[in-house]
């Protein structure tokens, strides 16, 4: 007679244990790094990021290599920007509040719209 052998992968060997993944939120904001002549950007940098630190206790920020951003305008019109992109874990995704919010960072940083992008992540 032939025994099979049975391998556990890492989840079912963590739910064997009594280990549980973390489900969380990374939470994603693409801001730009260039503003109309009014918005002083570092300030906005800085409230930002002191926000965020507040709300859920940490903020990743990846300053040094920008992104570039290109659309099609409504109007026809190519446009583009530089942005960065700041992240934060939460425990959950309030769709509400993070709207709210990125009308509120439009404003800060002089933008039509901020985009803002929810992942699951876990946490082992």
């Amino acid at each position: 007679m032939c025994e099979q052998q049975h391998n556990e992968t890492e989840d079912e060997a963590a739910s064997n244990s009594g280990q549980h993944a973390i489900a969380m939120f990374l939470i994603q904001l693409l801001l730009p790094t260039h503003a109309p002549r009014d918005i002083a950007i570092a300030a906005a940098f800085k409230r930002t990021r002191q926000e965020l630190v507040d709300k859920f206790s940490g903020v990743t920020a990846y300053l040094r290599g920008t992104a570039e951003g290109v659309w099609i305008a409504p109007d026809g019109a190519r446009e583009q920007d530089d942005v960065v992109m700041v992240e934060v874990l939460a425990d959950t995704f309030d769709h509400a509040w993070w709207r709210a919010y990125g009308k509120e960072l439009a404003v800060r940083f002089g933008q039509e719209e901020i985009h803002i992008r929810a992942l699951p992540a876990e946490q082992p």
